[in-house]
């Protein structure tokens, strides 16, 4: 067992041998589901199906699957409600592990096969939910973020008919009136956000704005999409869940390719990291002495921001375990 203190959240990790597992593969609007006494079925991915899966497979096995962005809410809610062991795993970890069995098979039916035999040989995470907060936080910012991606569309429309010498007229005027619909619909979701997160985190998300770089928008979002930083027990995996761990490739001395971060995650983040960064350059005393070695050792400036991207994850983290507000003066937050 792993307890994380700070954030008073426990991550079980349970050996998953001594029990059957149920390996399920989810799509829109079907359940494929796999179990080594009972076989391959297929459900619907409704109540219906779920309660047919339970039928059948019982509900003292440990059900297996993958986050497959909304289509396993539903079934992974339905089952954690009735008190069933189930772990969600990521989709990645997945494929990974079919590749290494060199399964060249791909079907619905094959994939659960696999997810069950990922589940029999790997210990396994207990699913938990995150708090409603969060999810409610969440779909905001899945709204915010089209909202964003639709007022660049707009601006790029203006500029290419600027660049046409057309700045007045119709359409200008149309697309101005979109821009500042979005940008009020913007601020008004962001305002919801906010007033969620002082309601249920408040203490956390204003030690987070403490730190020199950090501001109000890349707190929430952190806030966010770590559920609070309960979802993690160390700042590595924090910095490899955002895609900022390194990644080096080499092999004896014919392969050196160079080193590079994963990107896996949101990219949002790592956006909002990155223009951080020149901000904890100038302020955050730590991030410059770290920027400034780094230069000085002949590390390109954008390694040396994408370290600083890094070192504002670790502070962050530190200042979510230990429940105080940035000190300039100490040495370091985390060892």
């Amino acid at each position: 067992m792993l307890y994380n203190s700070s954030c008073c959240s426990y991550k079980i990790k349970v050996m998953s041998k001594n029990k059957e597992i149920i390996g399920i593969d989810v799509s829109k609007s079907s359940l494929d589901v796999y179990s080594q006494k009972n076989g391959h079925h297929c459900f619907s991915n409704d109540e219906k199906g779920f309660n047919e899966i339970l039928e059948l497979y019982g509900n003292s096995g440990f059900y297996v699957m993958e986050a497959t962005g909304c289509y396993h809410q539903l079934l992974v809610i339905y089952l954690y409600d009735l008190g069933i062991n189930v772990s969600v795993v990521n989709p990645l970890i997945i494929k990974r592990f079919i590749q290494m069995k060199l399964q060249r098979l791909k079907t619905d039916k094959s994939d659960s096969k696999m997810i069950c035999l990922y589940g029999e040989e790997q210990d396994l995470d207990l699913w938990n939910p995150p708090s409603k907060y969060i999810t409610k936080c969440k779909r905001s910012y899945g709204v915010i973020s089209l909202y964003l991606k639709q007022r660049t569309a707009l601006l790029n429309m203006l500029h290419s008919l600027s660049s046409s010498g057309v700045s007045k007229g119709k359409l200008v005027r149309s697309l101005n009136r979109e821009l500042r619909v979005l940008k009020k619909e913007i601020v008004l979701l962001e305002s919801d956000v906010e007033k969620e997160i002082k309601e249920h985190d408040s203490v956390l998300y204003t030690n987070l704005k403490s730190i020199p770089g950090i501001g109000s928008k890349t707190a929430m979002l952190l806030l966010i999409h770590t559920n609070g930083f309960r979802d993690f027990v160390s700042y590595k995996q924090l910095i490899s869940y955002f895609g900022l761990a390194p990644s080096e490739r080499s092999s004896g001395s014919s392969i050196r390719g160079r080193s590079r971060i994963n990107k896996n995650g949101d990219g949002t983040i790592r956006n909002h990291l990155f223009m951080c960064s020149f901000t904890a350059c100038l302020h955050n005393s730590q991030c410059n002495a770290l920027y400034e070695r780094l230069v000085a050792k002949g590390k390109s400036k954008k390694l040396a921001l994408i370290a600083v991207c890094n070192k504002l994850l670790k502070q962050a983290f530190g200042i979510a375990k230990s429940g105080l507000v940035y000190d300039n003066s100490y040495k370091s937050v985390l060892n």
